[in-house]
Parts: structure tokens; C-alpha cells; sequence
């Protein structure tokens, strides 16, 4: 009796089998010779995955940051070994600490050449261990299908993070049992498998939130991760309480809704948002970690005085700066969806609150009738606030918005407004040269809106190469740089608190628009007011990819909304 074999992959078909049962759609990444026997199966099955050649492995990873961030579901980048294994690693410390769905998949030396000074030879496992939630190197192509699947399991459940998979040469050319290629495909989504909080957490916090004479709602990442937008506005309603973000949890409310507060923080907040949150008796953080920025380095509001109720997916998060009179641990819309039919349950009539839809009116009110004086200005360089105006005025209702740090993130996330616009920023290390790249990201995740990216000169040195890359593709990106000639965060902070003793911080003034038109994109270069709004409108209207280059108040002189830099 003869029996049939099975059917048999490469290493290499059985990851591509993989990721197609998974439903991705798009990888992002650069070829390299470790990587040979990937790309060869990517050009020869039929798979349905498009593959999106960066100029720079970092590049890749904030693609499948941004496109991960927008779409959904898990964003998917490859590089090779050595120097590509190095420039995509901080992409991927920024997805796992933001809580992006990222898989990265280095391809490596060959198992039998480790140890014998093999070229780009490195320590994948320790290398990523430290900036990912899970990490594996392969020692066998037949491990293949049980690892993919660990590695979607682990970005998209509990907190969601970041993975790495390192793929050596002679495991992609190794032999894989064609049955063991199996997946479920629910895991390439965000949340996957989102836990519900226990009742009796539930009861505390209902009791705590009902025990407030003035709650206040802060919000992080977690509500737009998760979905739970209208939960959120649910809970807002039902207590009739404001509700702040910080710059990750931009658009988690409506920013017409009468709770509506906007960003509190040192970075996008204002005195007057700032009031409202240290008025505040009861403090709920909801995905949101409490961290340095939001809370202004723990002062606002003020752990001392302040009664707080936290909810997080992250059983690490609650406590940590803020005492807590009740926690709950899961899926922000299903705690949302629980505490909303809790106090419902309970049919409490709620106080008279001093913190009401009225005050966040007077507060909202303030914050703009400041920046709209300047937003009116023809003055020369042209403020950042006129170009927030602007670009607010221009954007369609629907568009993507990326920030890059530095200058656009504290403009955009105070004064940006949303409306069905998505907002987002790399908030959890700042790196320069994210928006970019993190737009293309977001435009084949959302190819049926625009993308529009604002980043500063500075950053704009990281990531000049994928101008090519948005040329190849014809991908209608949107490109804003902020201009004014040097790394102005660093300026701002030298003469907030080192007597303007400026060192290093300066460069030389680059026509951006030159450059984009030396790639193929279409460019502007605007340095009168009154040229602004025509040049904006034109580089939406322009049906490929367009930069808009902005000579710019420089940054220390500008009125940012920074706490640090205010007298």
C-alpha cells in the first residue's frame, strides 16, 4: 500500500500562505539578499497582497504604522538582516508603545552559518526584545505556521502591540507541510478578542463616578482603538461631564459635542482646558495611560486632591501615576458600554454640575478667540496658526491628517478640527520623519480619502527619499512642510530655559517644493499670506501627489501651545 505525500511549501510560500489567510493586504518593505526566497514566492503565487517598496526600512515600519493605525487591522513590514534589521527597529518601539498592530518580518543569516562571522550577522531575538510585545528567530522552516499565528494572536489581543519574526536564509527554503498552513482570520483585525470587564468592577465605578460633584473624562488612544467612540459620548451625556483627550486620543468626541473640551497637556493644551480638568473633583482616564505629557508631568491634575477611576486594557496602567478609587481592566467600549448601562440601571438624577457644557463653551472660547487673532495675521514668515486656518479651511471633511513632532503636533492637535477628519501622531518616542511615510500608510488603508501629512523642515531631512516612493506609486499624498530653517522644538526649549543660548539647533533653508519637483511631485512654495489658501487648494485639487512648502514663523518666537515655554 503506498501512501500519498503531502503537499510541500517553501519557508518562504508558507509565510506568504500565511499572511493571505490572515487577509493582509499590503507589506511595506525593502529587498535585501537574505530576503531572495521571499520575494521570489511574493512574485510567483497568487496571493492578492500588494508590495510596497520603501527607500528605507524605518520608512516601511511607520507605513504599516499609519496604515495599520487607519485601517484596522494589522500593518505588515520586511526588511533584510543587519542594516535592515537596525532602521526598522524604531518603527516598531513606536507601534508597540502606541498599541499598533505591527508585524515585522526580518529575513536572516542562515541557521547554519550563525557563529562563524557570517556578513550582517546580529542577535535578532535580544536586538527586538526590548521594543516589541513578542519576538521570535526561526530555527526550522516547520515552525512557521504555529509562530505566524502566535504573532497575530499577540498584537491583537490584549493591549495590542508590536511583533517580530526573524525568517533565516535556509528557513525559507525549507520544507512546510502544506496542512499545517492555517489561520483565523479574525486575528489580522484590531481588537480581536476584546475582554469584557467584571461586574463587580463595573458597580465600583459606577458608585465612584456617581459620588463626583464634578467629573472630568480624559481620553487616550484606546477609545479610537477599540472603537468606542459612542460609548464614550454615551458616558459623556450620561453624567453630563466634559470630556479632554490627550493628542492620541484626538477625535475619541465629537469636536462640536457641547462636552467637548479638546487636548489638555503640555503639548496642544491651554491655561484655560488646563482650568477645567484641576477643577475637577473625579478623574476618569479612559485608554489612557496617564502619562508625562497629558497630565503635565503629574500636576494637572493634581494626584494630591484628585479622586480617580481608570479604564485600560492594560492591567499594568491603572495605579501607576494615579491612586484609583476604581478600575476597569478590558476593552474600552465593552467597560464603556457596561458603566453607561450600570448608571442607567441605577436611574440617578445627576447634580447641577459648576463643570458643564457651559463652561467647556468659555473654555473652548478663550482658547479660540486667542488663536483666531493670530490665524488672522498677513504677517511675514507666516504664523503657524494662519497655516492651521488654512489648512482647516481647505481639507476635505473626511481626510486623514498626519503630524509629524516638532512644530505641527502641538498647532494641529490643539487647533485642528476634526469633524470626520482622523487625526494621528507618533506620541509614544517623537521620532522625526514619521508623518511621511505614515501617510502612504494611511492611503492604502483609506485610498478613497485623502492623506494629508504636515512635518517640519527637520523631518523632512529623514524622509526626502519616499518622495520617490509616492512618485512611483502616483499615491495622491498631501505634503505640508513647516519652514523656518532649524530643529525648533530644541530652539523653543533653549530659550524657554537656557537663557536663549542657541547651539546647534540651525540649518540652511531647503526649497522643498524644488526637491518634490525633482522627484516628480508636484510642489509650491509659499511665503505670503495671502498665497497660502490658493497653493493649499491646489495641492488637494491636483490629482497626484503635491507638497505645499510654508516659510514659517520660526518656533521660538511662534505662540505655541506648549506649557514648558510659557512665561
Amino acid at each position: 500500500m503506498t501512501r500519498s505525500l503531502p503537499n510541500r511549501l517553501t519557508g518562504a510560500e508558507a509565510l506568504v500562505r500565511m499572511m493571505q489567510l490572515f487577509g493582509v493586504r499590503h507589506v511595506f518593505g525593502l529587498c535585501g539578499d537574505t530576503s531572495l526566497p521571499l520575494y521570489d514566492a511574493l512574485f510567483r503565487l497568487d496571493h492578492g497582497i500588494t508590495h510596497v517598496l520603501a527607500r528605507d526600512e524605518r520608512s516601511a515600519a511607520y507605513m504599516a504604522d499609519g496604515y495599520a493605525r487607519i485601517g484596522g487591522r494589522v500593518g505588515v513590514c520586511e526588511g533584510p538582516s543587519g542594516g535592515g534589521a537596525t532602521y526598522i527597529l524604531p518603527g516598531l518601539a513606536e507601534a508597540n508603545e502606541s498599541s499598533v498592530p505591527v508585524l515585522a518580518v526580518n529575513t536572516d543569516i542562515s541557521v547554519a552559518s550563525r557563529g562563524r562571522f557570517a556578513l550582517t550577522e546580529l542577535d535578532q531575538q535580544a536586538l527586538f526584545a526590548p521594543v516589541t510585545k513578542w519576538n521570535r528567530v526561526l530555527d526550522d522552516a516547520a515552525e512557521i505556521p504555529a509562530t505566524v499565528r502566535e504573532a497575530f494572536r499577540q498584537m491583537t489581543t490584549g493591549r495590542p502591540g508590536a511583533v517580530h519574526i526573524a525568517l533565516p536564509f535556509d528557513v525559507q527554503t525549507g520544507v512546510v507541510d502544506e496542512a499545517d498552513v492555517t489561520a483565523d482570520e479574525v486575528y489580522g483585525l484590531c481588537p480581536a478578542a476584546p475582554a469584557a470587564p467584571q461586574a463587580d468592577a463595573v458597580g465600583a465605578a459606577a458608585d465612584a463616578v456617581l459620588g463626583a460633584a464634578d467629573p472630568v473624562i480624559v481620553c487616550g488612544g484606546g477609545v479610537a482603538i477599540s472603537g468606542a467612540q459612542a460609548e464614550l459620548t454615551a458616558l459623556a451625556e450620561a453624567l453630563r461631564a466634559p470630556v479632554a483627550t490627550s493628542i492620541s486620543g484626538r477625535g475619541a468626541i465629537a469636536d462640536d459635542h457641547p462636552l467637548s473640551l479638546g487636548v489638555v497637556g503640555s503639548n496642544g493644551g491651554v491655561a484655560e482646558t488646563r482650568a477645567v480638568v484641576d477643577a475637577a473633583d473625579l478623574v476618569v482616564f479612559i485608554g489612557c495611560r496617564a502619562g508625562s505629557v497629558t497630565t503635565e508631568h503629574w500636576r494637572h491634575p493634581d494626584p494630591a486632591r484628585v479622586r480617580c477611576v481608570h479604564i485600560d486594557v492594560d492591567p499594568t496602567v491603572a495605579g501607576r501615576n494615579y491612586e484609583t478609587e476604581a478600575v476597569l481592566l478590558g476593552d474600552a467600549k465593552l467597560c464603556l458600554a457596561a458603566l453607561v448601562a450600570e448608571i442607567a440601571g441605577r436611574g440617578a438624577e445627576m447634580p447641577a454640575r459648576t463643570l458643564n457644557a457651559a463652561a467647556v463653551a468659555a473654555a473652548r472660547k478663550a482658547k479660540f478667540d486667542a488663536f483666531d487673532r493670530l490665524a488672522a495675521s498677513d504677517a511675514a514668515p507666516i504664523l503657524p496658526e494662519r497655516l492651521v486656518a488654512e489648512l482647516d479651511a481647505v481639507l476635505p471633511e473626511d481626510a486623514t491628517v498626519i503630524a509629524d513632532p516638532g512644530t505641527p503636533c502641538p498647532y494641529l492637535a490643539a487647533y485642528l478640527t476634526l469633524h470626520g477628519r482622523r487625526f494621528i501622531s507618533n506620541r509614544a518616542h517623537g521620532a522625526l520623519g514619521y508623518a511621511l511615510p505614515a501617510a502612504i500608510g494611511a492611503h492604502f488603508a483609506r485610498p478613497d480619502v485623502i492623506a494629508a501629512a504636515v512635518l517640519g523642515d527637520g523631518a523632512f531631512g529623514f524622509c526626502a527619499g519616499e518622495l520617490e516612493t509616492i512618485a512611483r506609486l502616483g499615491a495622491p499624498v498631501k505634503l505640508v512642510v513647516i519652514s523656518n530653517a532649524g530643529f525648533g522644538w530644541i530652539k523653543a526649549g533653549q530659550k524657554s530655559g537656557y537663557g536663549a543660548r542657541y547651539f546647534s539647533v540651525d540649518f540652511d533653508r531647503t526649497d522643498h517644493a524644488a526637491v518634490a519637483q525633482a522627484y516628480g511631485v508636484k510642489g509650491w512654495r509659499v511665503a505670503a499670506a495671502a498665497e497660502l489658501k490658493p497653493a493649499l487648494s491646489a495641492a488637494i485639487a491636483h490629482d497626484g501627489p503635491a507638497l505645499v512648502d510654508v516659510i514659517t514663523q520660526p518656533l521660538q518666537d511662534a505662540n505655541a501651545p506648549v506649557s514648558e515655554w510659557v512665561a
